[in-house]
């Protein structure tokens, strides 16, 4: 357990080090030289921000790369109205999710650590983690024989000490919500198994993985927290030998009672204001988006009982809360329809009356994407919604009201928190002059008002940073499509510059006014090293209206890259970049763009990509995702095979001569691995230099490992530098 004073003394070091502070930064402030690859890899993420019931704390999620132990580590920290800098609440490495309990006195989250330090947070119990991390296991793998531990609800004091677990089991909750009342926590986990039906499944099927036949459902279940401190304590004095060693051995959270079981996975919990009801939403129970029907909410007594299912839609439901009235849930949909039959359009709110089933759309005159929100305690929301490359915040009253615009800064808004009993809001916030923090502002009147809690990515202000600009052009059929200009330091809206194409995924994102420090989004530090940034928002990304994104529909790949090719010409007529030095590249859809563009043109000098498909119809088979790809090609691959081979790069790849640097995961299930080495083997057929780095343990994001991110940054860099004639730090 932490002392005060060993809190405040850790603190210090800790803040130190995700700051990046150190007596030679002093002297950088000096003589500012652009950021390095080194300096630049030290961000801390914010995963997420809690107000408190009274809006007096925050809680916040911090992700930050653990270099020595080759992993991120996940750490919680509270500020409280007063302090001038947020203290370290947890301290295992291993916790996330945090949520206050309604009455504030409590403050729960997930935690994987292991249970050499299920009571306490002291960083020096955390066991050492293995040089590489294996892969982790298949989800329907059931031999119990995990090496990490499954993530269970713990809970803190808001006035610190030491966190306690209140779920226990080798299934992992995944969801899990506070009773109104604060004295009990809802969870859910996959159906588990006894141990004896463990013990026989292991025995007949040995490792083998079941595809689908061993797949199943979820429980939901509630716990009384007092219950689960007391048997912590009693567990405690039985290692101890002060009392019976009870439960040691079951498998299970003991105390919990079960309210009721369902064939889909839950996602999402939301107890009701008034106590008698629990909501959730679910998803498939593999986690693949086959289709829609796994996807709806329902409605469950807090009692425990049959679970009642109040939408029926083609929508992909997320982000369930209640109104304060208890008359309604609210929602997000960022993928399929609740209106009419599936569609990706962009990311919308909605909610739905528990009785009557009706459903409505929030803000449905906004012709951007709703990206992030908050419930207010009037019965409104505060939301982030992207608008172009701005993500500003709005207002809504209720479902029928218009968007109120903020006075606050441009940028980019998200991790939006509101409080229960008061009208502050805090949120995250950054631009491309300004580093990723958490702020706090007295209400929404007065977002320009708030107020920076956190300063872990103050160090990028050691350096010069680039500055951007929106960038316009017209298609060949008339649409205005814009992106994003990111001009090395000291060169904004110079002539003549090398410049690199960098293509965001998805397809339904955008590029805009955003501070990014990571191995997917590295544009400032490209700026850094010397290129002009753009960063073309195609047809098919958000923020430009429905309409603008559905285009991209059947021609997956052709049409945005008819976009950004004119996006590139429009560049050179204006004489903003250098027809010589011209190169490209992009991760996940953007890895599909840089792989389909190289065999359409010659005049990138090289292209970095990953995590890109080659063909279509393997890739379908392999994705997690298989029902949006087959909408974003007509149909399934039998069904239109025609869509299949002409948006794929594979058919065309005699025309390739850029020189091509491919990266993957080796566990990626969004665009297997094979894509990867395909597309190495054809660069290799057709005699173009070539890379390829696979990462293992990874999925399609690189989460597992930090130094696999730097690597693929660090060595796509230099192959930018290597064959697109630009000297490293050219900025300079």
């Amino acid at each position: 357990m932490f002392s005060h004073r060993l809190v405040a003394t850790s603190l210090l070091t800790l803040v130190l080090a995700l700051t990046g502070y150190s007596q030679q930064s002093s002297s950088k402030k000096q003589t500012p030289s652009p950021i390095g690859i080194d300096e630049y890899f030290e961000y801390t993420d914010y995963s997420r921000v809690a107000l408190s019931p009274d809006g007096k704390a925050v809680v916040i999620a911090t992700d930050r790369a653990d270099w020595k132990q080759q992993r991120f580590r996940e750490d919680l920290w509270l500020w409280r109205e007063g302090m001038n800098a947020p203290i370290l609440l947890t301290g295992s490495g291993h916790d996330s999710d945090p949520a206050w309990s309604p009455d504030g006195k409590w403050i729960a989250f997930l935690s994987d650590r292991t249970p050499a330090v299920a009571v306490g947070d002291e960083e020096e119990n955390v066991p050492k983690e293995p040089e590489v991390a294996p892969p982790a296991k298949a989800r329907d793998d059931d031999s119990g024989d995990k090496k990490d531990a499954a993530a269970q609800v713990y809970v803190i004091s808001a006035s610190g000490g030491e966190a306690i677990p209140v779920t226990r089991g080798i299934e992992e909750v995944h969801a899990f919500a506070w009773a109104p009342d604060s004295e009990s926590i809802y969870f859910a986990t996959r159906t588990p198994w006894s141990k004896a039906k463990r013990d026989a499944y292991k025995n007949e099927w040995k490792d083998v993985i079941r595809f689908r036949e061993s797949e199943r459902g979820d429980v939901i279940a509630r716990i009384a927290v007092k219950d689960a401190i007391a048997r912590v304590a009693a567990l405690a004095n039985a290692e101890k030998g002060a009392a019976p060693k009870k439960d040691v051995e079951t498998a299970e959270t003991p105390g919990s009672v079960l309210i009721c079981s369902t064939p889909h996975r839950v996602a999402d919990l939301a107890a009701s204001p008034d106590g008698k009801s629990l909501a959730f939403n679910t998803d498939s129970v593999s986690q693949r988006v086959e289709g829609v029907s796994s996807y709806e909410i329902y409605l469950v007594p807090s009692a425990g009982g049959q679970a009642r299912q109040i939408t029926h839609n083609q929508a992909l439901e997320s982000q369930l809360r209640w109104t304060p009235d208890g008359k309604s849930l609210l929602f997000e949909v960022g993928m399929g329809s609740v209106e009419h039959k599936y569609e990706d359009v962009q990311k919308r709110l909605y909610s739905v009356e528990v009785e009557s089933g009706t459903v409505r759309r929030w803000a449905s005159d906004f012709s951007g994407a709703i990206t992030d929100w908050s419930p207010t305690s009037t019965g409104g929301v505060v939301a982030a919604g992207r608008l172009g490359t701005e993500v500003p915040l709005y207002a809504i009253a209720n479902s029928g009201g218009k968007l109120q615009t903020s006075s606050g800064w441009k940028g980019t808004y998200e991790k939006v928190a509101t409080a229960k009993d008061s009208g502050r809001v805090a949120f995250v916030f950054s631009s491309l002059d300004r580093p990723t923090e958490v702020y706090v502002a007295e209400s929404f009147d007065q977002l320009g008002n708030a107020k920076p809690i956190t300063s872990f990515n103050r160090h990028y202000l050691d350096h010069p940073l680039p500055q951007g600009k929106p960038y316009q052009w017209k298609a060949d059929d008339g649409s205005t499509v814009e992106g994003m200009l990111v001009y090395p330091p000291g060169k904004f809206e110079a002539k003549g510059l090398p410049t690199f194409v960098f293509i965001h995924g998805g397809p339904a994102d955008a590029d805009g006014n955003k501070f990014g420090a990571d191995w997917y989004d590295y544009a400032i530090l490209a700026a850094s090293k010397g290129w002009l940034v753009f960063r073309p928002n195609y047809r098919g990304s958000s923020g430009y209206g429905d309409k603008f994104q559905l285009e991209i529909v059947p021609k997956l790949v052709s049409r945005p890259g008819k976009d950004i090719l004119e996006g590139v010409d429009q560049l050179v007529k204006d004489g903003i970049s250098d027809p010589n030095k011209l190169t490209i590249g992009g991760y996940s859809y953007g890895g599909y763009m840089t792989n389909w563009l190289i065999t359409q043109t010659t005049r990138f000098k090289a292209a970095v990509t990953g995590a890109g498909a080659v063909e279509h119809a393997a890739n379908w088979g392999n994705d997690d995702l298989t029902f949006d790809d087959a909408f974003y090609l007509g149909g399934n691959p039998w069904q239109v095979p025609s869509n299949y081979n002409s948006e794929a790069a594979l058919f065309v790849f005699d025309k390739v001569k850029t020189p091509t640097h491919v990266v993957g995961g080796a566990d990626d299930v969004r665009v297997a691995a094979a894509e990867n080495y395909l597309l190495e083997r054809a660069l290799h057929e057709v005699g173009v230099p070539s890379s390829l780095l696979i990462f293992p343990g990874e999925g399609h994001p690189l989460g597992k490992n930090p130094w696999h991110g730097k690597i693929k940054v660090r060595e796509e860099l230099k192959w930018l530098e290597k064959y697109g004639a630009v000297k490293p730090d050219a900025a300079q």
